[in-house]
């Protein structure tokens, strides 16, 4: 992670907002800020050209619905980000429902499972935000581990470590869960 400040910083910070300290987030809003953005513009990347979100008003809107979330029990920067990559999976794909409600039989938001690693069995691909979304929900349906390694991943950019320590799993375990699940997203995405 690239942040400005130490991991024990932001562990503190969220410990005193857990505590009910308000003015805490906004303390460490400066600290994750630059991860924040990092994970914003991967998304982006990932959006079709003309896209209308930025990079900074993803991280802003992600940080509105984190404080209006409340007193969330985050433990440390990777838990944060987490969170975070949740949070902007939504605001992405509430902003591709919006914009697919406002311009009817427009083009889908496309993201590419790809870009976030490869496989040797799965060809790059683009997917439609909305059913990757929607994929998600499934797969969280019966394998709720599977689900969160995929947004940590994709959405986070997290590597397997990183991961591994904000679920609390062995590194093998998030590589087996992410080769299975990305096979199964390709699988269940491209209508095979």
């Amino acid at each position: 992670m690239t942040g400005t400040g130490p991991p024990d910083d932001v562990s503190a910070l969220l410990a005193e907002w857990r505590g009910g300290d308000p003015v805490a987030l906004d303390r460490l809003l400066p600290l994750v800020y630059a991860d924040l953005r990092r994970v914003a513009r991967a998304h982006l990347r990932r959006e079709q050209a003309g896209h209308s979100l930025q990079a900074t008003a993803l991280v802003h809107e992600t940080y509105l619905r984190l404080v209006n979330a409340g007193r969330l029990r985050l433990e440390n920067r990777a838990h944060f980000l987490a969170i975070a990559a949740r949070l902007m999976r939504q605001v992405l794909v509430d902003h591709a429902r919006r914009r697919h409600a406002h311009k009817r039989g427009a083009a889908a938001t496309m993201v590419s499972l790809e870009s976030a690693g490869t496989a040797p069995e799965v060809q790059p691909t683009d997917v439609d935000v909305i059913a990757l979304d929607i994929a998600l929900h499934e797969l969280a349906s019966f394998d709720p581990q599977q689900c969160r390694v995929v947004e940590l991943k994709f959405f986070a950019g997290l590597t397997i470590d990183e991961i591994a320590d904000a679920l609390e799993i062995s590194a093998a375990t998030v590589e087996r869960e992410w080769v299975i699940a990305k096979a199964w997203l390709y699988h269940r995405l491209s209508g095979a």
